[in-house]
């Protein structure tokens, strides 16, 4: 952990360096709350390294080798504001490098997925705040980020963009571990169109898919978004996810709600409903509050996520509880 924090004081000192020769950007967002949890088993008051955004510190640089071409690189960690800590994985969050172009943009390392550049366009909380549908990715659920991977991202084409991933599993006999997926997104004006699908080769049995559509409608000082995601685990349940929402703005004033249905071919089921506020004091610096509960039925065992934390009902007991939060927070980007 001191090591990782070494690393990244380092790095910090890059641009004074670099500047000469290309542009090179420190970046990051210092996010902290005060929330409580409840799953319906226990209860706890905590301080969250963020809420609505994930902390971080990031490095961004681009370089113009000429004739419309730039080589481009971004490096991201994550940080834990309420004790100091870096990741376990010091740029866990994107580490990737590439060329950019007419053509769009080629990178290659640790990437979002296809299918996570929908959900975030499609998720009126910008996947932070209580509510959010992070809940819909990791273990038995739909894939977020992939290492190892090849990523193609199209330039804009009357509104339409395209992208492909294709993630290496490196596993030399078995099945490969290797992840394809795929996008497609159209915007004009106010309307947002989006999809993307993935293949996931876990087991010899067969591949596990992943899917989503998303869409968003903004006009004036309103906004909706909804998406619907599928993964079709072999090991696991079938699991898809539901989201609507809405946002308000009025000048500094952000309004925010979010409808989740979550199930499991299990027969599992849990319905959440999530409340946010923003408060702008400056371009970079806001305050906000959350708060978000889940009901889930008999076998329901559904939890809340943030972009900081999360946190669901578990062990003896656990199944048709209804987890609860709410949150208080200040968010700093730079």
């Amino acid at each position: 952990m001191q090591k990782n924090m070494l690393a990244i004081a380092v790095l910090a000192s890059l641009p004074l360096v670099a500047s000469a020769q290309s542009s090179v950007v420190v970046y990051g967002v210092v996010d902290a709350s005060v929330a409580k949890e409840d799953t319906g088993l226990i209860s706890r008051t905590i301080m969250a390294s963020g809420n609505q955004s994930t902390s971080r510190v990031g490095f961004r640089g681009v370089e113009d080798l000429g004739n419309g071409l730039k080589g481009i690189f971004n490096l991201e960690a994550g940080l834990a504001v309420d004790t100091g800590a870096a990741d376990s994985v010091l740029f866990g969050r994107r580490a990737v490098v590439g060329l950019q172009g007419s053509f769009g943009t080629v990178t290659l390392g640790r990437e979002y997925t296809p299918i996570a550049d929908v959900a975030k366009a499609s998720d009126i909380f910008d996947q932070g705040f209580y509510g959010t549908n992070l809940s819909s990715f990791g273990g038995g659920k739909l894939t977020r980020r992939i290492s190892n991977s090849v990523n193609y991202r199209s330039a804009s084409m009357s509104g339409f963009k395209f992208g492909a991933s294709y993630g290496l599993g490196e596993i030399a006999t078995g099945p490969s571990q290797n992840l394809a997926g795929v996008s497609a997104e159209y915007t004009i004006g106010g309307l947002y169109l989006g999809a993307g699908y993935h293949t996931f080769e876990r087991i010899a049995a067969g591949d596990d898919k992943e899917m989503i559509l998303g869409a968003g409608y903004k006009i004036g000082k309103f906004e909706v978004r909804g998406n619907y995601m599928n993964a079709d685990i072999k090991l696991g349940a079938e699991y898809e996810q539901t989201n609507l929402g809405a946002s308000y703005t009025m000048d500094a004033n952000k309004f925010m709600f979010n409808y989740t249905r979550n199930e499991l071919s299990t027969g599992a089921k849990g319905t959440g409903l999530s409340f946010a506020y923003s408060y702008t004091l400056s371009k970079r610096t806001n305050v906000y509050a959350a708060a978000s509960k889940m009901s889930n039925n008999n076998l329901g065992t559904f939890g809340i996520f943030s972009a900081g934390s999360n946190f669901a009902p578990t062990g003896a007991g656990a199944a048709g509880k209804d987890p609860m939060g709410y949150t208080i927070g200040l968010r700093h980007s730079f």
